[in-house]
């Protein structure tokens, strides 16, 4: 299955101030997400962070703070998005919308995201997990939820290829600036 921006909404889980220093590789995932937040926004795609317990981890880092603009942000103490009510519903809401289709980037890979991913396929949503936008303090705990979620049907996939299913096709004012991102 492609990604059709018509139908997606982009997820960042969890990239906070507290966590990110203790991940594996944290600047590519900033540098990843930021991508993938600027071609969400050029490209009309819904956006939605969420913020395991921000009074103990904080919140999104000031890198991304800018980028996410008003789309929004939940607070959650379950690891799976899903089982969060608030965001039960507003995914909910976006799959009944006509957006079924849903793009993961964030932390940790093997917790947050895995459980997130896994229970959202499980859910009827289309999921993409992008896999250089995702980390986790070991780099193996990385490896093992990758394999885990394609094997629960998650495509896995990375930036350019989100950036460029996203953008469908080479003539529009978008390609220049975005397909610039990613090269």
């Amino acid at each position: 299955m492609l990604i059709d921006a018509a139908k997606a909404s982009l997820l960042i889980v969890d990239v906070q101030e507290k966590l990110l220093p203790a991940m594996a590789n944290a600047e590519d995932v900033v540098k990843r997400s930021s991508i993938l937040l600027h071609t969400a926004k050029s490209l009309d795609v819904p956006v939605t962070v969420s913020e395991q317990y921000p009074k103990g981890l904080g919140h999104i880092v000031d890198a991304l703070h800018e980028l996410v603009g008003n789309a929004p942000v939940f607070e959650k103490l379950n690891f799976s998005c899903w089982r969060d009510d608030g965001l039960r519903k507003h995914f909910t809401a976006h799959h009944d919308g006509g957006r079924p289709q849903v793009i993961i980037a964030g932390i940790e890979a093997h917790v947050c995201v895995a459980q997130t991913a896994i229970d959202l396929a499980q859910s009827g949503f289309g999921v993409f997990v992008v896999a250089d936008a995702v980390s986790s303090r070991a780099e193996s705990s990385v490896s093992l939820a990758l394999n885990r979620m394609a094997q629960c049907g998650i495509e896995i996939i990375n930036t350019e290829m989100a950036v460029f299913e996203l953008l469908g096709k080479a003539e529009t004012p978008e390609f220049k600036e975005l397909s610039g991102l990613v090269r």
